[in-house]
């Protein structure tokens, strides 16, 4: 793990840095957890904000030795968006959801965004580590999306719109990694319990087009979507034996993907 005296304190994410392997997985928008002056003024209550973040996406970073999962709210500051979109200030900006009782204070949108460069900065330095030792390499960068939007009762989203597990290619270098990551798809697929596409719901955020630019041509980048039903997304209640098959799944598909990569070993 990085020495603590390494990290910006404000930083709102743990990291692990392991360089056993050319994989980074991230899990930046599991966290929950807002600071005091950010719950004072927050419209939301912890089950609202639940619901809209990533619960136990955390949990399947363990397919890789290095790896970053956020501690912070994507309400407080929402590390998958450009900088001058990571505070959320309208409800257009949030699903339609009031956020804030009242419009925050410059300086606390500041403080926010002091963390959001404490992010980028610790996970250029994490990303830049790897780099160096391996040249080419990989980052899963593990997100949820909801699928219930009209209530607990309500009919699910339509399967053919909303694969179970959305692979995020957009902003990659096509020629160069697009046969990994069918390699990959083709794995996570290959039991046929999961249905798994490329940007039908998602093409992926802000986070993996920022490794993409600062690593052209050596980091793929995939932004995994997994539909919420390894949980109820309205009560939070997690079903444990999902995630773990899913976990199961990632971790197998990992050893095709590093290969079909072409890292060097470490």
């Amino acid at each position: 793990m990085l020495s603590p005296h390494t990290i910006d304190p404000r930083t709102p994410c743990t990291i692990v840095r392991d360089l056993r392997q050319p994989l980074v997985a991230t899990a930046i928008h599991a966290g929950h957890s807002v600071r005091t002056e950010i719950a004072e003024r927050i419209n939301l209550d912890s089950a609202q904000r639940l619901r809209e973040e990533d619960p136990f996406t955390d949990r399947w970073t363990a397919v890789a030795p290095s790896r970053i999962v956020g501690t912070a709210s994507r309400f407080e500051v929402d590390l998958n968006r450009p900088r001058d979109e990571a505070v959320y200030r309208v409800p257009d900006d949030a699903w339609g959801l009031h956020v804030w009782r009242e419009p925050l204070p410059e300086s606390i949108v500041e403080r926010s965004l002091a963390r959001y460069d404490a992010f980028y900065a610790a996970a250029a330095a994490l990303f830049d580590a790897v780099h160096e030792r391996f040249g080419r390499f990989a980052v899963l960068d593990l997100h949820s999306y909801n699928h219930r939007r009209g209530g607990p009762d309500s009919p699910a989203a339509p399967a053919d719109e909303n694969p179970e597990v959305n692979l995020g290619t957009s902003t990659m270098d096509a020629e160069r990694f697009g046969e990994a990551v069918e390699r990959f798809a083709e794995h996570l697929r290959s039991d046929g319990a999961l249905d798994v596409r490329s940007d039908v719901k998602f093409r992926g955020g802000h986070f993996v087009r920022w490794v993409h630019e600062r690593y052209a041509g050596d980091a793929c980048a995939i932004a995994i979507e997994v539909k919420k039903t390894y949980m109820d997304e309205w009560t939070g209640q997690p079903d444990d034996q999902r995630i773990s098959r899913f976990g199961r799944r990632l971790d197998a598909a990992v050893p095709t993907l590093l290969e079909a990569l072409g890292a060097r070993p470490a």
